[in-house]
């Protein structure tokens, strides 16, 4: 069975958040599978990814955008090693970047991507068993199979689209339509419109095969809470499913990571985490002898950064600064700049705007606590990371955080809070540090976390018997 995942984001070649872990890690774990054959198709960025690796070209041809012509190159790593196949569609002038995102122009950025795709895959008669697209970004990819003469060669080929954050949908103006590929003149148009627009998520919903959200508790909202489409989603159900994401969990394995400055296992997890946690203190001039709790992520409202600024000084005062907070981060300004004040007047505040891949690592190795104030979470990847590295994740009771931490009052090994506000959250760290403070209890959930097996097996194994209905 032959996957192709279509995608904006794929670790380690372009990274902005957990869509690219996520379509890192599943074609891989999906190989190991006797019969699949899954491979991975995105646009090609000006990163070092691509230029540290041998890539060749596989196709070369030209598609039409409106009134202009643009040469479409299809690059393949040569050495797959990714463990699958990975294919890199370069457009000069729309697909030569630096990022997947940011630009005015990203709508015909993304058209082009999907027509760039369609078209190799027509000329070179390559015939996925399933075309898996991921996000808005590639949901209007169902749509040009079936309805544009140019790809007739792949009509009927089955697709699935995955709903990574429903949040985002690309909608555009209907004057977009021109930089379609030509579009049967029988096909009714209604299918790409939403309130008015050109809405790429909710034409993905109409006409794929199947759907999925990234874990059951969000399949579940969004019946409620879809920006909208609460009432399409109701409609399509019969296809709709919920699979929650795994982590890789041969790139995160505190026993062999290289980012760490000592790596552990479950049998030395307290002096591991320990010495790791020390070192980062040292270098944040933080004290180790706190609680250390952590914020990994997007400044975004959807991740309820803007309480981060409250929780931190919440959290301190409260205390009389007996914790230390580390942000690591980047996104809204007005919360960078917030952030950066708070970090002038508390020594017991570290803050790195960006992100960092190794910082990240360490952060996780170091950390006693995690914080996911998060306002909506599709599946949650740092719950996973954290609790894989030995940290207690306090998570908002939303989304994949209800799927994958259970709270230790009800016999788990994480500490939820149910509303999105500083006072809750700081209440929940008010919890931890009680945890903390007992040494016995603080080590049983670093070694229950520890047990917990996120791995993307069972996932891989669910998208696939999606596949084969």
């Amino acid at each position: 069975m032959k996957i192709f995942h279509l995608s904006l984001e794929c670790y380690p070649v372009a990274k902005v958040g957990g869509l690219a872990d996520v379509v890192g890690a599943l074609p891989k774990y999906q190989n190991k599978i006797e019969g699949i054959d899954a491979k991975v198709v995105m646009p090609w960025y000006n990163k070092p990814f691509v230029h540290d690796h041998d890539f060749e070209v596989v196709f070369d041809g030209f598609i039409h955008q409106k009134d202009q012509m643009f040469q479409v190159q299809v690059m393949k790593e040569r050495g797959n090693s990714l463990g699958f196949e990975l294919f890199l569609v370069k457009i000069p002038g729309l697909l030569d970047r630096d990022n997947p995102y940011g630009y005015w122009d990203e709508s015909q950025q993304f058209l082009a991507f999907q027509h760039g795709v369609l078209h190799w895959m027509t000329a070179m008669e390559i015939r996925p068993d399933v075309l898996h697209c991921h996000d808005y970004h590639t949901g209007l990819v169902p749509f040009m199979i079936e309805n544009c003469p140019e790809f007739r060669f792949l009509k009927g080929v089955k697709t699935i689209g995955t709903i990574h954050n429903g949040e985002y949908q690309g909608q555009m103006k209907w004057e977009m339509l021109d930089y379609f590929p030509w579009i049967d003149g029988n096909t009714d148009l209604k299918v790409l419109d939403w309130d008015g627009w050109i809405n790429p998520l909710a034409t993905m919903i109409k006409i794929c095969h199947a759907f999925n959200a990234v874990s059951g508790g969000y399949m579940e909202e969004l019946y409620q809470n879809f920006k909208g489409l609460e009432h399409l989603v109701r409609q399509e159900h019969a296809k709709a499913y919920g699979i929650i994401n795994g982590i890789d969990t041969e790139v995160w394995n505190p026993k062999t990571d290289d980012f760490l400055d000592f790596n552990y296992d479950k049998e030395n997890a307290g002096e591991g985490k320990w010495k790791n946690k020390k070192a980062l203190c040292e270098e944040y001039g933080l004290n180790p002898d706190l609680p250390l709790f952590a914020f990994i992520g997007r400044f975004a409202g959807e991740k309820g950064a803007d309480l981060l600024p409250g929780i931190v000084e919440n959290s301190i005062q409260q205390t009389y600064g007996a914790l230390n907070v580390m942000i690591l981060g980047s996104g809204e300004t007005y919360v960078e700049d917030q952030l950066k004040n708070l970090n002038y007047h508390y020594s017991n505040f570290a803050l790195d705007l960006g992100y960092k891949e190794y910082l990240s690592h360490k952060i996780y190795a170091s950390a006693d606590f995690l914080l996911m104030p998060s306002r909506v979470e599709p599946c949650g990847l740092n719950q996973m990371y954290a609790m894989r590295y030995g940290t207690v994740p306090i998570v908002r009771y939303t989304g994949g955080l209800q799927d994958t931490v259970q709270d230790i009052s009800t016999g788990g090994a994480g500490i939820n809070f149910g509303s999105a506000t500083v006072g809750d959250a700081v209440n929940a760290m008010h919890r931890a540090l009680s945890i903390y403070h007992e040494p016995g209890l603080m080590n049983d959930l670093v070694h229950i976390n520890m047990n917990f097996n996120f791995s993307w097996e069972k996932s891989a194994e669910n998208y696939v018997n999606l596949y084969r209905k």
